[in-house]
């Protein structure tokens, strides 16, 4: 399995796959909840897992306006972002940054899948973090 060309945001959070990264979670050995972010590897509590790639849209919201300061951190130069929740069939409901999408053209129920995102630190340092995006063939 390669590696990220950017170290990840957080450690065990995504896996690098062939065409992209996918998403770690845990799923408690017991009850077969799933959880996410993953649980720490040393938990023998939970099993990890891989998420799927690609889900659907389940709600979203437009950040239109620049957050507070703190614990905002971004630069006075705010540009209008999605934020939504996607459905990984089988799995569960992640909340991420939506990218690559015309506001407009969001709808509920729209295939998305995920992809790598470089995220910059207070300090300057660059991580990859993730977002997801309209599947081939779904409308942006």
């Amino acid at each position: 399995m390669p590696d990220l060309p950017i170290p990840a945001i957080a450690d065990d959070l995504l896996t690098p796959t062939g065409d992209g990264v996918r998403l770690r979670a845990s799923r408690d050995r017991e009850s077969g909840r799933m959880i996410f972010p993953p649980r720490p590897e040393a938990d023998a509590r939970f099993d990890a897992v891989l998420l799927p790639a690609e889900g659907t849209l389940w709600s979203w919201t437009v950040q239109r306006f620049r957050p507070k300061s703190p614990p905002y951190a971004g630069s006075d130069a705010f540009e209008p972002y999605a934020v939504g929740y996607v459905e990984l069939d089988g799995a569960l409901i992640v909340e991420s940054r939506l990218t690559g999408v015309d506001f407009d053209a969001l709808q509920i129920g729209m295939a998305m899948r995920i992809v790598p995102l470089p995220f910059t630190l207070a300090d300057g340092d660059v991580r990859t973090s993730f977002a997801f995006t309209p599947a081939k063939g779904a409308q942006s």
